[in-house]
């Protein structure tokens, strides 16, 4: 073979090999955390065009949007706010998507107070 080919060769193979390795953030994701003596059960749908990720966040019988959702150099960022009472709940997540689980944490403010927890989302198979 000759040296140009070879070298041609190596560099598709290696153009693949990065393909197939990249994060996707499509599809259904799940994950539990507990609050008191409750386990809470989210579900997120995510979907990436280019940069933007859109999506939405299913708990307690709830749907909420997502907004300012992001997805560049494998990481996710996206703003969940939601209403109870008369009060709004921002939540912000990041994290890092690795094959089928991301692996981040949650910023979330009730009135002046921020807090944040780790978060750690699986992907749903269908």
């Amino acid at each position: 073979m000759k040296p140009r080919t070879l070298a041609f060769a190596c560099l598709a193979l290696c153009a693949l090999s990065t393909a197939a390795l990249a994060a996707d953030p499509n599809g259904t994701w799940s994950w539990k955390f507990q609050r008191q003596d409750n386990a809470i059960e989210i579900k997120l749908d995510l979907k990436a065009d280019g940069e933007k990720l859109t999506g939405k966040i299913y708990s307690n019988d709830r749907e909420t949007e997502i907004t300012d959702g992001t997805f560049k150099n494998d990481e996710v960022s996206f703003k969940s706010v939601r209403e109870r009472n008369g009060n709004k709940f921002e939540m912000v997540y990041k994290g890092k998507v690795d094959g089928d689980k991301i692996t981040g944490t949650v910023e979330f403010s009730r009135g002046d107070e921020t807090n944040s927890r780790p978060w750690e989302a699986t992907r749903v198979k269908e």
